[in-house]
C-alpha cells in the first residue's frame, strides 16, 4: 500500500466510515447494499472493496452463486426486480454515461423505491465510490 491513509489521517478516514452508520439504519434492506456495494467496486476496479463486500453479503446471508452472478445481473435470475433496479441506478450513478443517470433507469428505480429510500440509496452509491478511489488511489489490498 502507498500510504496508510487510515492511519495517516484517522479522523477523516473515521468521518469517511461514519456514513456506513447512518446507511445501516434506512430502511433499504442490507443485502441490497452489500449487492449495490459489491456492483459498484467491481465496476471501479477496487480489489480491497470487491473482497470485503462479497465476504460481508456471505456472512449476511447472500449466496456465493448470486454474488458470483452480478457483473451479469441483468442476465441472471437471482435477482429480484428491486435488485435490478438498484444496480441499475449504481452502474449509472458510478459510468455516469451521458453525464447523467438515465431517465428509464431513474423512472425503473421509482417503480421499487419511494424518495426517502432512493435518496439514501444514491447517498450509498456515491459513498462506495469515494471509498473505492480512496483504497485504488492508496493500492489497497485484501489480506491474504
Amino acid at each position: 500500500m502507498r500510504i496508510d491513509y487510515a492511519a495517516t489521517a484517522p479522523e477523516g478516514y473515521k468521518t469517511l466510515l461514519a456514513m456506513y452508520g447512518y446507511l445501516r439504519k434506512t430502511s433499504l434492506a442490507p443485502a441490497l447494499l452489500h449487492l449495490v456495494y459489491l456492483r459498484v467496486s467491481q465496476i471501479n476496479g477496487c480489489p480491497y472493496c470487491v473482497d470485503l463486500h462479497w465476504k460481508d453479503a456471505v456472512a449476511a446471508g447472500e449466496k456465493p452463486r448470486k454474488l458470483n452472478g452480478i457483473s451479469n445481473w441483468k442476465y441472471m435470475p437471482f435477482f429480484t426486480g428491486a435488485e435490478k433496479a438498484a444496480l441499475a441506478f449504481a452502474e449509472d450513478m458510478t459510468l455516469l454515461p451521458g453525464r447523467e443517470v438515465s431517465d428509464s433507469v431513474f423512472e425503473v428505480a421509482r417503480q421499487y423505491f419511494n424518495d426517502k429510500d432512493l435518496t439514501d440509496l444514491a447517498l450509498a452509491i456515491a459513498h462506495m465510490n469515494m471509498l473505492n478511489r480512496v483504497a485504488i488511489a492508496f493500492h489497497k489490498l485484501p489480506e491474504l
